[in-house]
């Protein structure tokens, strides 16, 4: 595995091979991603990402826990900048008025509260958010809702899967900056999965 296209072929098969699809829009991908990582798929994934976003010049990369973790820090370690989760909930070291927006988790039902410190995210910060899926959007939103009260400027959006179905992307479009996913799913068709072109 040494180029980005050859990166990207090997993420659509680890989907197709290893991803189940549990109805109501839900993608497991516990075998590489979110349950179990795979180092190698990750380094692939961050390069990709950082070869689409080094123009940006992002100095902070944001995601949610637990799972855009592994992704974001993969590009980080590629763009060298500091990557910053926000946290479902609150620990005791935790600010006591942190940066905070909530949003619906689609896979543990109900409203989840993402939390960022005020320490690791300014006015001077360029942010690239990246997460493990883009679907709805409503996660990103919410990322990007943080962003904006932190006084940072946000510089992308990048997504490892899109699920293209669940209009997302088109919910990002007010933002007007660079949205960008490794591999977008068009639509399942039973248990089948089917990429767009």
């Amino acid at each position: 595995m040494t180029n980005n296209s050859t990166y990207m072929h090997w993420l659509r098969e680890r989907i197709l091979n290893e991803g189940i699809y549990l109805g109501n829009g839900i993608l497991k991908v516990d075998a590489f991603m979110n349950h179990q990582v795979d180092p190698l798929l990750m380094q692939g994934i961050g390069y990709e990402f950082a070869r689409r976003f080094r123009e940006q010049r992002a100095t902070k990369i944001l995601t949610a826990e637990t799972s855009g973790i592994a992704p974001a820090l993969a590009a980080g370690m590629m763009l060298q900048v500091p990557v910053v989760f926000a946290r479902k909930s609150k620990p005791l070291t935790l600010s006591h008025e942190p940066y905070q927006a909530t949003a619906p988790s689609h896979t543990k039902g109900g409203q989840v509260t993402l939390m960022v410190s005020h320490e690791f995210l300014s006015g001077e910060d360029r942010v690239l958010i990246v997460d493990d899926f883009l679907a709805s959007a409503l996660t990103i939103r919410a990322l990007a809702n943080i962003v904006q009260q932190s006084g940072a400027a946000l510089v992308g959006i990048g997504a490892v899967i899109e699920k293209a179905f669940e209009g997302g992307r088109g919910a990002l479009r007010d933002l007007n900056i660079q949205v960008e996913s490794l591999a977008v799913i068009e639509k399942f068709d039973g248990d089948k999965i089917i990429f767009a072109e």
